[in-house]
């Protein structure tokens, strides 16, 4: 079922305004999907990785196109994070060997997330957008560090998949600004977002051309589980992060009924890594 028919399924619920927006975007992602200007970097970084043949010289001289993510690689692989030895490197080839491509990946959407969330068309959604940016870094690195103490799951592909949970919401956000009665209902905003997001991601995150098993994986992460114990796929690590970054917030606007919080989040197995969590949190925001 496509998300055009999720649209009209619902349009009794909703005004005018609301079916309108979701309308288009559901008409604009069952085409070519357009980004915005800020991810082209991101973009063609994410078509050279896919390549079975580039070479880490020719992904370097893919990213070093744009300084801002160069940059921004350079850091973080000279954070505390990718460097407690404190081996300083400032040589990009040096720096991608150290984060991984995955990282690397991360970084660049990160940038382009950024540079979203500060364009023009969110201004009027400041504070949800940055919310959901802090949101959205701190799932990133609390996933890094489930997969890397916990489980056997790439912490790398766990960051990205972090990261990129929620860009279906930023992608909304951007389309609301154009929508002269909807910058006037920020509320009406933020329930759309939360109910439809997760959709719309999905779909962008193929465009983006990523991995199917991160597509996979932050599918339905705002509905609550059974109890997860032991996690052991990357499904389980990202929902785990989303809880511990404040993802629970997000259930509570879904309207589940008998919704609890989640066990997880008072499970010692997850709270004994809280100071790691919350090390590697602030290392990735202070990146930004």
């Amino acid at each position: 079922m496509s998300i055009l028919q999720f649209a009209h399924k619902t349009a009794d619920q909703l005004n005018e305004e609301r079916l309108a927006m979701l309308i288009d975007i559901a008409k604009e992602l069952e085409g070519e999907v357009i980004f915005p200007i800020c991810f082209d970097a991101s973009v063609q970084i994410s078509t050279v990785m896919k390549s079975k043949t580039a070479s880490i010289q020719r992904i370097a001289h893919e990213i070093q196109k744009d300084p801002l993510i160069t940059a921004k690689i350079l850091k973080l692989s000279n954070s505390v994070v990718y460097n407690p030895m404190g081996k300083m490197i400032a040589e990009l080839n040096s720096a991608l060997t150290r984060v991984g491509m995955e990282t690397a990946r991360s970084v660049a959407l990160a940038c382009a997330m950024q540079q979203l969330i500060r364009s023009r068309d969110l201004t009027a959604f400041d504070e949800l957008s940055s919310r959901l940016w802090i949101h959205s870094l701190k799932t990133s690195m609390i996933a890094r560090v489930i997969a890397r103490r916990l489980t056997r799951v790439n912490p790398e592909v766990a960051m990205l998949a972090g990261l990129v949970h929620d860009l279906g919401a930023f992608f909304m956000l951007d389309r609301a600004g154009r929508y002269p009665e909807l910058i006037e209902r920020p509320k009406t905003v933020e329930y759309l977002v939360a109910q439809w997001h997760e959709s719309v991601g999905n779909i962008l995150l193929d465009s983006l051309g990523l991995p199917e098993e991160i597509v996979a994986a932050v599918n339905e992460l705002d509905q609550p589980r059974n109890f997860i114990e032991t996690p052991r796929t990357l499904s389980d690590v990202v929902y785990i992060a989303n809880l511990f970054a404040g993802g629970f917030e997000e259930m509570r606007k879904l309207d589940i009924p008998n919704l609890q919080e989640p066990k997880e989040l008072s499970y010692a197995k997850y709270t004994d890594l809280s100071a790691e969590m919350e090390e590697a949190c602030q290392e990735m925001i202070s990146l930004f």
